[in-house]
């Protein structure tokens, strides 16, 4: 059976900012969904333990102030979200996750950040199977010119997306661009482990074609790390 005719564990963050090691979540979503299975929609607000800068508060909304008064301990909040994550991937439930090595990154060194168990650890050292929307349009469609952030594609795949930036809303608008790429390409109706792997190709193709777009343009040093879906610490191998 095809992966998005089944159960997808949809997962998304607003965080602190765009470094995937130092910054810090926010509010985080995971919405179980699909497999004729009544939806699940998981949402959490955390006190970062940081001040939220302005641009980042410009871009989701929440403040400093509204954290600290209305969010959990960013610990509680990053054991469940693994937690919930942790079982999806033990009972072989694929993971969505737009731009997957930002988010999945970020929690990797939250984890590591409040010394509680890798996602992979959680897992029983299951590796788990990514659905990644920007990878396969990038896969499918290397050349389109235009931008590639959740709401163009969403555009381009007839998708409506609302309330842009909430965590739940842009995890269940990743997971319906997802199941919009399947249902229109047929070479995408894979099982999981199979997508996932084909995914794999395709980042580290897209990676070596940027980071050579670059030098061509004179940035002789430039380096596009093209691991997918996270980039593990420095001292394991991390997820494949």
């Amino acid at each position: 059976m095809s992966w998005h005719l089944g159960r997808m564990a949809a997962f998304d963050t607003e965080t602190t900012g765009i470094d995937r090691e130092t910054d810090r979540i926010v509010t985080a979503a995971v919405i179980l969904l699909g497999g004729d299975e009544p939806a699940e929609t998981h949402t959490w607000l955390a006190n970062p333990g940081i001040d939220i800068p302005a641009g980042a508060t410009a871009i989701h909304g929440i403040t400093t102030e509204h954290a600290r008064e209305h969010g959990r301990p960013a610990v509680e909040v990053v054991a469940e979200v693994s937690t919930l994550l942790a079982k999806q991937i033990v009972n072989g439930v694929p993971l969505v996750v737009m731009n997957a090595t930002y988010d999945l990154t970020l929690l990797d060194r939250e984890l590591s950040r409040h010394q509680l168990p890798s996602l992979l650890e959680q897992a029983n050292l299951r590796e788990p199977d990514v659905i990644d929307p920007l990878v396969i349009d990038r896969g499918l469609d290397p050349y389109r010119p235009g931008k590639r952030r959740l709401t163009d594609l969403a555009a381009h795949y007839g998708v409506t997306l609302d309330d842009a930036h909430n965590a739940a809303a842009d995890a269940i608008g990743a997971a319906r661009v997802a199941w919009m790429q399947a249902a229109r390409t047929p070479s995408l109706q894979l099982g999981t482990a199979a997508i996932h792997l084909r995914q794999e190709h395709w980042a580290r193709e897209w990676a070596a074609n940027y980071q050579q777009y670059l030098r061509s343009k004179g940035k002789s040093d430039a380096i596009v790390d093209g691991r997918w879906p996270m980039i593990p610490r420095q001292q394991d191998g991390g997820m494949r």
